[in-house]
């Protein structure tokens, strides 16, 4: 991996970029009453929990948002849910992570809502890296970035990095 580090986003652009992401939900949106956000943990809950207060103060529909926690590199599903995922029934729920690299981890919380009945769903990212090993695809996503594959995305997030918004190339 190489040591250069190269900024994607910084704390501005990411707030413009979330802002942008919540009309869009919205906009594809428009005729459901509820929406379900689905926070992949912990900076796609928290990327989220960002999404849910700009959609709150911009319109007038409840905004739900579970948290599924996941290891994100095991081989097979297990994931947990901070509420029941029934509250999804019937609803268009918003898969959310920060980075889209392989599409595993949204593949995964996809599958925790295999046995719902589901309206429709769709996801949202900040960054879209386009290695998709899972046919998974970012219907709102903030960036989308060509990259190799030795090179990581890190997403710093202050509310769980105690340090700037910032989005950084590695």
């Amino acid at each position: 991996m190489s040591s250069k580090k190269t900024l994607i986003l910084n704390k501005e652009q990411i707030k413009q970029k979330s802002i942008r992401i919540a009309y869009q939900i919205l906009e594809d949106n428009f005729e459901d009453e509820t929406l379900v956000l689905v926070g992949i943990a912990d900076r796609g809950y928290v990327f989220a929990q960002r999404l849910q207060a700009i959609l709150q103060d911009i319109s007038d529909k409840e905004i739900l948002l579970i948290k599924v926690t996941m290891k994100k590199t095991s081989r097979s599903l297990s994931a947990n849910t901070d509420l029941a995922v029934d509250i999804a029934k019937d609803k268009t729920i918003i898969l959310v992570d920060d980075v889209l690299n392989s599409g595993r981890a949204l593949a995964y919380g996809l599958g925790v809502f295999l046995n719902v009945p589901l309206k429709k769903m769709r996801t949202a990212v900040l960054i879209d890296r386009s290695h998709h090993k899972f046919p998974i695809f970012s219907d709102y996503y903030g960036t989308k970035l060509s990259t190799i594959l030795r090179e990581h995305v890190t997403v710093t997030l202050e509310e769980f990095d105690n340090e700037e918004d910032a989005a950084w190339l590695i």
